[in-house]
């Protein structure tokens, strides 16, 4: 809708990562809606150059830059709950991004509320998710708040038109005709997508690596890592007790140096479309495995398969954007529960890019040698074991006798 027939916006708030979409937005957006612009640049471990991102804002025609330090809050409250549900969005994605965006939304929105801005803008594009979790996010805190999307909104029909636009007004960007894929990162993984990434067949340039070593070229020498957990939650590694950052940041580089956690995936957007995304969350990847392992001696047979079961609804609401609805916190309260019992510690072996399960234990351990043993016991009559078959087998002798 174009300025004049709804109130002009005076002051907005972009979230603004110093990429090329978000930088073009800042010049965009105060000529197009001639009003201050304040950057808003989320610190959620993207190990990027802030300051220079807040000098490049501000030479772009921002007002101001605002940098809020999200990191503790992402890993706290955003990925170690969608660890404790298992989360892999069909099976292999484990979500970086699409828990970032409601973590970057909270934070808009209080800098937006805080600043007295009219509205909020994103640069995602109108083709992808990250315009959903935004704008579900932003609804969520402001649920009458103006949203600017300028990617439904201008003239530009391609990154390779962006980076025309920027070459034009002397705007530094990463990207280049030559390599416009996009790439988001984050203190859980890196992701690329876009450019030559889009025809699925090709195989990505060991070169557009940024976190993970090439596994033929990691250690020859297997690397063990111990984890310990407390209700769900990683608390320490190799026994030495960390909080959540700098625990999530010291297995990214264990895992990379091992060249653990590149996933290749071609996934199924909300919007409708099949896009390819590649993945390296080398903590992430650890942790997952890790978890399971506790969880396999500490949780109760049916309430695993009851979460497992709810997996990819909860890993769908999270890709889609539903963070901050109520299914999502209803299912997180069911998960939590069970996860009061997983409590003890994982051994992990990192080799060459794989990542097997070496060991496990827990104080209140569910998993009985002497129940489960084939040497001679006392405490299980095998004789019980005909009766159970029987009973079980009921339903399938009727079903055949029919005749």
């Amino acid at each position: 809708m174009v300025q004049g027939t709804e109130r002009p916006i005076k002051k907005l708030v972009l979230a603004y990562s110093g990429g090329l979409d978000t930088s073009v937005a800042i010049r965009w957006l105060a000529e197009k809606y001639r009003c201050e612009v304040i950057a808003y640049c989320a610190d959620i471990g993207q190990e990027e150059d802030l300051d220079g991102a807040k000098k490049k804002a501000l030479a772009t025609g921002a007002s101001k830059t605002i940098v809020d330090d999200l990191r503790e809050t992402f890993v706290a409250d955003y990925v170690f709950p969608a660890l404790r549900a298992a989360a892999l969005y069909e099976g292999e994605y484990l979500l970086g991004t699409s828990l970032a965006r409601p973590c970057i939304a909270r934070g808009m929105m209080a800098v937006a509320r805080a600043e007295g801005a009219d509205a909020v803008a994103h640069g995602s594009t109108g083709k992808g998710n990250d315009q959903v979790r935004f704008e579900l996010g932003a609804y969520h805190f402001q649920p009458g708040v103006r949203i600017v999307a300028p990617w439904r909104e201008w003239e530009f029909k391609s990154r390779s038109q962006l980076i025309a636009y920027t070459r034009e007004h002397k705007i530094p960007i990463e990207a280049t005709l030559e390599k416009p894929y996009s790439v988001d990162r984050n203190l859980l993984h890196t992701s690329y997508e876009g450019g030559v990434l889009e025809d699925p067949w090709k195989e990505p340039d060991p070169a557009m690596f940024q976190r993970t070593r090439d596994p033929r070229e990691a250690p020859d020498q297997p690397r063990y890592v111990e984890i310990d957990f407390e209700e769900g939650n990683p608390v320490a590694v190799d026994g030495k007790r960390m909080a959540p950052v700098g625990l999530l940041a010291h297995l990214n580089a264990v895992g990379g140096e091992h060249g653990i956690g590149r996933v290749d995936l071609v996934e199924n957007r909300f919007v409708g479309m099949k896009s390819r995304g590649v993945y390296e969350t080398p903590g992430g990847t650890i942790l997952h495995k890790a978890h399971r392992a506790v969880e396999s001696l500490t949780l109760d047979r049916e309430v695993m398969r009851l979460r497992d079961d709810l997996i990819p609804r909860y890993a769908a609401l999270v890709y889609n954007g539903f963070w901050f609805s109520p299914e999502r916190e209803s299912l997180q309260v069911m998960i939590d529960q069970g996860q009061k019992e997983v409590t003890g510690t994982a051994r992990i072996k990192l080799y060459k890019g794989l990542l097997t399960v070496a060991g496990r234990k827990a104080p209140r351990s569910l998993y009985r040698a002497d129940v489960v043993t084939f040497e001679e016991d006392t405490v299980y009559d095998q004789k019980d074991a005909g009766g159970f078959i029987k009973l079980n087998a009921l339903r399938l002798r009727i079903r055949q006798a029919r005749g």
